[in-house]
């Protein structure tokens, strides 16, 4: 063999060799990819010594229950297992929750339990129910006003109109902080955050203890978040992708809005918007404002609405309130309930949605606010008193 074919003949092994260790590397680093430990999420179905658990980043595996597993049930948020309770694999249902502990030593391509934790469905709703009361009760909502993280205090203005007041709230070392991911309004995607995440602008809700006029609160529990504000009007809609599309008053330009069965949209009767729109308008000093531009422009238009303060559910009497004196939260809370199909192309809408430019998550919507729009002070404040996913608080995990 000369020595050109010799050499031809050591390039082309070398580039087969290289050809081999880029085809055998992968395949080893995927066969030698840690399996899971352990599994949390959701029972979604059970069948014969099987479960099918749908983790809450939607990864669903079939697991295998030999009847060595051992089962156990605990209490929503409790940690300790010398005290739960043994069950057996009939105890467990469709809906419960569940930290799976897989065997290390099962065949290959299999996932067997070694232990199964259990919180079950109807724990985890009574804990819940109390969680909303308890949010309802002792806790206080508004947009930050001020943060100050050397004393550990935050200051907030909360309400509407007449009803409109500064809180200061008192954080500690046992605090829980929390924050809501970028795109959920869900208390169970809060993560903890420290006190300086907490901007100027941003909607916080806090439980704890209050004094007797509910201008300040010892925090217990304090959730936090950065959301939008847009007044706008459709311009179209699509219900068979949930989203509408509206052009922002105050960017002039259209943004797309989703909406999820989470969103809470309601519409106001026209006389009852015409009431609100007077009344805030009275209350800010008479000035009616210059239409909707002008209402649109105003802070709020950036900023985005307050959670419900609790302060009380006695229903509104009438279209004014009644009793509640007009309260804009029971106001709000009372107004008729709306589907995606019963807006309209060319109405005007205000919404609290996620934070985005172009694309953004209904959080709350409402309809009929034309004359509302024309009150700075109803753009302003209008939203603050809404509820927000039913309270901060109301669906705290389990786990």
């Amino acid at each position: 063999m000369n020595s050109k074919l010799k050499n031809r003949f050591s390039l082309l092994m070398t580039q087969a060799a290289a050809g081999m260790v880029l085809t055998v590397v992968p395949i080893l680093a995927v066969s030698q990819a840690p399996a899971p430990s352990r599994i949390v999420g959701t029972i979604t179905a059970i069948g014969s010594n099987a479960l099918t658990v749908k983790t809450d980043q939607g990864q669903v595996h079939q697991v295998q229950v030999p009847s060595t597993a051992a089962l156990k049930r605990i209490a929503p948020g409790q940690r300790d297992l010398s005290t739960a309770e043994t069950i057996q694999f009939s105890d467990l249902a469709i809906g419960d929750r569940a930290l799976v502990k897989l065997d290390p030593n099962a065949p290959a391509g299999t996932e067997e339990a070694l232990q199964i934790v259990a919180v079950k469905q109807e724990d985890v709703a009574l804990k819940q129910q109390k969680d909303r009361e308890d949010w309802q009760k002792r806790g206080v909502g508004g947009l930050v006003k001020s943060v100050d993280a050397g004393t550990g205090t935050i200051v907030l203005t909360s309400g509407a109109g007449a009803a409109a007041k500064t809180i200061t709230v008192h954080t500690s070392k046992s605090t829980m902080l929390k924050r809501y991911a970028p795109a959920s309004v869900r208390f169970d995607d809060a993560q903890p955050a420290p006190i300086d995440a907490i901007h100027v602008g941003d909607q916080l809700r806090a439980r704890g203890q209050k004094n007797a006029d509910g201008t300040e609160i010892a925090a217990e529990e304090i959730v936090s978040g950065s959301f939008r504000n847009i007044s706008g009007t459709i311009t179209s809609l699509d219900a068979a992708s949930s989203t509408l599309i509206v052009k922002d008053l105050v960017t002039k330009k259209p943004v797309t809005i989703h909406i999820t069965s989470d969103a809470q949209m309601r519409r106001l009767p026209d006389t009852v918007a015409t009431m609100l729109a007077a009344r805030l308008k009275k209350t800010a000093g008479g000035s009616a404002g210059s239409g909707i531009t002008q209402a649109a422009s105003s802070p709020a238009a950036h900023g985005g609405g307050q959670w419900n303060q609790g302060a009380g559910h006695s229903g509104a009497q009438g279209e004014g309130g009644g009793q509640n004196g007009g309260d804009p939260q029971q106001i709000l809370s009372h107004a008729p309930v709306v589907q995606l199909a019963d807006l309209k192309k060319g109405e005007a809408v205000m919404l609290v949605s996620t934070e985005g430019t172009s694309e953004v998550t209904a959080i709350t919507l409402l309809a009929g606010v034309e004359p509302l729009l024309e009150a700075p002070a109803a753009s302003q404040n209008l939203l603050s008193n809404w509820s927000m996913s039913g309270g901060a608080g109301a669906g705290e995990s389990a786990q």
